[in-house]
């Protein structure tokens, strides 16, 4: 009945999954008040990775309607959807617990899920920084504060990060400019980014691309014009050869003639 509670733990707060454990086992053991205790004390004990926190809100949805409080499942669910809106819960579970859900993926199709868009101009070069641009869509939960948006060089192994707090939602966005990572680069190369919102509290609330799944900013590689093909190069080379015409033009109007003008006198 309780297929999927119990599911694999991404790295996080070792206490909160360890509680978050405890909770799903008490679940499936439809002890729902001590789910609930448990609960509760992983909310406190963040902040939270966003696989985490999902599952929380989760777990307070099918405790609070196994207890028949559907204003606090209604809430969590509605929560749990905001935090990821294509989640679903299991139809094994109670129709108490379906029906509720299905009330609260409802009312959160009537609103804009929270989005964060992240945008850059074309033709980057890989010597050069990239500005990036993010924007807040929607904050319904008005949980989206400050952002990490993480990047390197496709095809390298760690990833460098720039924290920024995020505007609010309708306000302009905010830039930020990534460092060059390619200078010196001989070739077109690929940077990868993604982003991880998080609320006041820290715990992560809306991720744009992932580290297995990244975005991609096409570096474009610009070779050097060749020697004979830089201005200066010519500007000296037509300045040599003004030079030389207006030696020649001289050579050729102060050059004397064959014959020289003068008087000539035999002396005796």
């Amino acid at each position: 009945m309780f297929e999927g509670l119990l599911l694999a733990w991404v790295v996080g707060s070792p206490g909160a999954q360890a509680t978050l454990k405890e909770a799903a086992t008490a679940l499936a053991d439809f002890r729902a008040e001590d789910a609930l205790v448990l609960l509760e004390k992983a909310k406190a004990q963040g902040p939270h990775e966003h696989a985490d926190y999902v599952l929380l809100y989760e777990d307070l949805g099918i405790t609070y309607a196994y207890l028949e409080n559907t204003d606090h499942a209604l809430s969590a669910f509605r929560m749990m959807l905001s935090l990821d809106p294509s989640r679903a819960i299991s139809y094994t579970l109670s129709p108490k617990v379906t029906f509720v859900f299905e009330e609260a993926r409802k009312r959160a199709l009537e609103n804009q899920p929270p989005g964060v868009d992240l945008s850059w101009p074309r033709d980057l070069q890989v010597d050069l920084p990239v500005p990036v641009d993010v924007e807040v869509l929607a904050d319904p939960e008005n949980f989206l504060k400050r952002a990490r948006i993480y990047y390197r060089l496709k095809g390298t192994s760690s990833w460098q990060e720039q924290a920024l707090e995020l505007p609010s939602e309708g306000a302009p966005p905010v830039r930020v400019e990534l460092p060059p990572l390619a200078i010196g680069a001989r070739d077109n190369q690929t940077l990868e980014l993604f982003l991880i919102a998080r609320d006041a509290a820290d715990n992560e609330v809306l991720l744009f691309g992932s580290s297995r799944r990244p975005r991609e900013i096409a570096l474009a590689y610009a070779p050097p014009d060749p020697w004979y093909g830089k201005w200066w190069i010519w500007a000296i080379a037509g300045t040599v050869v003004a030079v030389g015409a207006g030696t020649a033009v001289f050579a050729a109007t102060r050059e004397p003639g064959a014959e020289i003008d003068g008087d000539f006198r035999a002396l005796r």
